[in-house]
Protein backbone atom coordinates (compact mmCIF):
# COMPACT_ATOMS: atom_id res chain seq x y z
CA UNK A 1 0.00 0.00 0.00
CA UNK A 2 2.96 2.41 0.49
CA UNK A 3 3.75 1.55 -3.18
CA UNK A 4 0.49 3.23 -4.23
CA UNK A 5 1.52 6.43 -2.33
CA UNK A 6 4.95 6.90 -3.69
CA UNK A 7 4.44 6.08 -7.31
CA UNK A 8 1.39 8.65 -7.08
CA UNK A 9 3.48 11.41 -5.32
CA UNK A 10 6.36 10.48 -8.69
CA UNK A 11 4.12 10.84 -10.60
CA UNK A 12 2.28 14.34 -9.31
CA UNK A 13 6.39 15.27 -9.05
CA UNK A 14 6.77 14.75 -12.65
CA UNK A 15 3.87 16.04 -13.80
CA UNK A 16 4.87 19.31 -11.41
CA UNK A 17 8.45 19.43 -13.41
CA UNK A 18 6.71 18.83 -16.94
CA UNK A 19 5.00 21.39 -15.77
CA UNK A 20 7.67 23.85 -14.60
CA UNK A 21 9.74 22.78 -17.76
CA UNK A 22 7.09 23.91 -20.50
CA UNK A 23 6.46 26.81 -18.42
CA UNK A 24 10.33 28.04 -18.62
CA UNK A 25 10.08 27.00 -21.95
CA UNK A 26 6.92 29.95 -22.70
CA UNK A 27 8.26 32.15 -20.28
CA UNK A 28 11.61 32.15 -22.01
CA UNK A 29 9.87 32.52 -25.55
CA UNK A 30 7.55 35.68 -24.12
CA UNK A 31 10.86 37.00 -22.96
CA UNK A 32 12.38 36.93 -26.23
CA UNK A 33 10.37 39.78 -27.94
CA UNK A 34 10.32 41.63 -24.40
CA UNK A 35 14.16 41.01 -24.47
CA UNK A 36 14.41 42.79 -27.99
CA UNK A 37 12.58 45.32 -26.95
CA UNK A 38 14.56 46.09 -24.52
CA UNK A 39 17.50 46.05 -26.37
CA UNK A 40 15.83 48.75 -29.32
CA UNK A 41 14.81 50.66 -26.54
CA UNK A 42 18.64 50.71 -25.18
CA UNK A 43 19.86 51.10 -28.17
CA UNK A 44 17.81 54.70 -28.81
CA UNK A 45 18.98 55.54 -25.12
CA UNK A 46 22.42 55.46 -26.03
CA UNK A 47 21.69 57.19 -29.25
CA UNK A 48 19.84 59.84 -27.32
CA UNK A 49 22.81 60.03 -24.89
CA UNK A 50 25.47 60.43 -27.87
CA UNK A 51 27.46 63.60 -27.12
CA UNK A 52 26.79 66.55 -29.81
CA UNK A 53 28.94 68.31 -31.73
CA UNK A 54 30.96 71.31 -30.38
CA UNK A 55 28.72 73.86 -31.45
CA UNK A 56 25.34 72.10 -29.60
CA UNK A 57 27.57 71.59 -26.60
CA UNK A 58 28.44 75.22 -26.67
CA UNK A 59 25.03 76.84 -27.33
CA UNK A 60 23.21 74.02 -24.84
CA UNK A 61 25.59 74.56 -22.18
CA UNK A 62 24.85 77.61 -19.21
CA UNK A 63 28.77 79.93 -19.55
CA UNK A 64 28.85 79.79 -22.99
CA UNK A 65 26.72 82.40 -24.67
CA UNK A 66 29.28 84.87 -25.18
CA UNK A 67 31.17 81.67 -27.13
CA UNK A 68 27.87 80.51 -29.14
CA UNK A 69 26.97 84.54 -30.34
CA UNK A 70 30.36 84.54 -31.11
CA UNK A 71 30.86 81.54 -33.51
CA UNK A 72 27.30 82.63 -35.00
CA UNK A 73 28.79 86.28 -35.56
CA UNK A 74 32.11 85.02 -37.07
CA UNK A 75 30.20 82.39 -40.05
CA UNK A 76 31.91 79.54 -38.13
CA UNK A 77 29.18 77.76 -36.89
CA UNK A 78 29.18 74.62 -39.86
CA UNK A 79 33.12 74.89 -39.58
CA UNK A 80 32.91 73.89 -36.19
CA UNK A 81 29.67 71.31 -36.91
CA UNK A 82 32.20 69.54 -39.09
CA UNK A 83 33.13 66.36 -38.56
CA UNK A 84 36.66 67.05 -37.10
CA UNK A 85 37.71 66.16 -34.43
CA UNK A 86 38.77 69.67 -32.98
CA UNK A 87 40.40 70.31 -29.88
CA UNK A 88 38.60 74.10 -28.52
CA UNK A 89 40.19 75.62 -25.68
CA UNK A 90 36.48 77.52 -24.88
CA UNK A 91 36.68 80.72 -23.13
CA UNK A 92 33.42 80.85 -20.92
CA UNK A 93 31.09 84.02 -20.33
CA UNK A 94 33.47 85.24 -17.42
CA UNK A 95 36.70 85.22 -20.10
CA UNK A 96 34.64 87.04 -22.05
CA UNK A 97 33.76 89.97 -19.69
CA UNK A 98 36.80 90.03 -18.31
CA UNK A 99 37.90 91.60 -22.02
CA UNK A 100 39.01 95.32 -21.97
CA UNK A 101 35.89 97.88 -22.35
CA UNK A 102 34.39 97.96 -25.58
CA UNK A 103 36.17 95.01 -26.99
CA UNK A 104 33.24 91.92 -27.31
CA UNK A 105 30.95 94.92 -28.32
CA UNK A 106 33.74 95.58 -31.15
CA UNK A 107 34.92 92.27 -32.09
CA UNK A 108 31.15 91.23 -32.76
CA UNK A 109 30.60 93.76 -35.26
CA UNK A 110 30.35 92.75 -38.78
CA UNK A 111 33.25 95.12 -39.94
CA UNK A 112 35.61 93.53 -37.33
CA UNK A 113 34.57 90.26 -38.89
CA UNK A 114 38.24 89.04 -40.01
CA UNK A 115 39.82 89.80 -36.39
CA UNK A 116 36.81 87.74 -34.64
CA UNK A 117 37.61 84.99 -37.06
CA UNK A 118 41.58 85.24 -36.18
CA UNK A 119 40.61 85.19 -32.47
CA UNK A 120 38.01 82.14 -32.49
CA UNK A 121 39.95 79.67 -34.49
CA UNK A 122 43.24 80.58 -32.38
CA UNK A 123 41.59 78.81 -29.58
CA UNK A 124 41.21 75.45 -32.09
CA UNK A 125 43.74 72.86 -32.50
CA UNK A 126 43.51 69.88 -35.07
CA UNK A 127 42.31 66.56 -33.28
CA UNK A 128 41.07 65.38 -29.92
CA UNK A 129 43.26 65.79 -27.19
CA UNK A 130 42.18 64.53 -23.77
CA UNK A 131 43.82 66.98 -20.56
CA UNK A 132 45.68 63.95 -19.75
CA UNK A 133 47.29 63.49 -23.14
CA UNK A 134 48.56 67.34 -23.02
CA UNK A 135 52.93 67.30 -22.98
CA UNK A 136 54.22 70.70 -22.26
CA UNK A 137 55.35 72.57 -25.43
CA UNK A 138 53.90 74.40 -28.57
CA UNK A 139 51.12 73.41 -30.42
CA UNK A 140 49.84 74.74 -34.19
CA UNK A 141 46.07 76.67 -33.43
CA UNK A 142 43.85 76.21 -37.05
CA UNK A 143 44.61 79.67 -37.13
CA UNK A 144 48.00 79.30 -37.68
CA UNK A 145 49.96 80.33 -35.22
CA UNK A 146 51.31 78.48 -31.54
CA UNK A 147 49.92 78.66 -28.53
CA UNK A 148 51.95 77.30 -25.42
CA UNK A 149 50.59 74.20 -23.44
CA UNK A 150 52.06 73.49 -19.84
CA UNK A 151 51.14 70.72 -17.18
CA UNK A 152 53.05 72.69 -14.38
CA UNK A 153 49.75 73.84 -12.22
CA UNK A 154 47.11 72.02 -14.06
CA UNK A 155 46.38 72.74 -17.68
CA UNK A 156 47.06 75.98 -18.91
CA UNK A 157 47.26 77.59 -22.57
CA UNK A 158 49.45 80.67 -22.92
CA UNK A 159 48.47 82.97 -20.21
CA UNK A 160 44.52 81.23 -19.96
CA UNK A 161 43.94 78.27 -17.09
CA UNK A 162 41.83 75.27 -17.88
CA UNK A 163 38.92 75.67 -15.16
CA UNK A 164 36.98 72.33 -16.52
CA UNK A 165 38.41 70.13 -18.74
CA UNK A 166 37.49 67.29 -21.19
CA UNK A 167 33.89 68.09 -22.42
CA UNK A 168 33.54 65.20 -25.07
CA UNK A 169 31.61 66.11 -27.87
CA UNK A 170 31.11 64.19 -31.01
CA UNK A 171 33.45 65.97 -32.99
CA UNK A 172 35.90 66.83 -30.07
CA UNK A 173 36.86 68.08 -26.86
CA UNK A 174 36.27 71.26 -25.46
CA UNK A 175 38.73 72.27 -22.63
CA UNK A 176 36.74 75.39 -20.61
CA UNK A 177 39.56 78.41 -20.07
CA UNK A 178 39.00 81.48 -17.99
CA UNK A 179 40.96 84.01 -20.39
CA UNK A 180 40.47 84.68 -24.57
CA UNK A 181 43.23 83.79 -26.43
CA UNK A 182 44.70 86.51 -28.51
CA UNK A 183 46.86 86.03 -31.30
CA UNK A 184 49.75 88.28 -31.31
CA UNK A 185 49.60 90.22 -34.32
CA UNK A 186 45.84 91.39 -33.53
CA UNK A 187 45.41 94.81 -31.59
CA UNK A 188 42.44 94.49 -29.68
CA UNK A 189 43.00 98.11 -29.05
CA UNK A 190 42.51 99.27 -32.41
CA UNK A 191 39.05 97.67 -32.90
CA UNK A 192 37.79 100.10 -30.54
CA UNK A 193 40.03 103.34 -31.59
CA UNK A 194 38.46 105.94 -33.92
Amino acid sequence: MKVLPIAALTLVAGLALAGCSSSSDSTAASASPTMAVSEEAMASSEAAATPGDIIDIASTTEGFSTLAAAVTAAGLVDTLKGTGPFTVFAPNDAAFAALPAGILDALLLPENRDALIKILKYHVVSGAVMSGDIADGEVATVEGQKVTLSTANGVTVNDATVVQADVVGSNGVIHVIDVVLLPPDVDVAALTAG
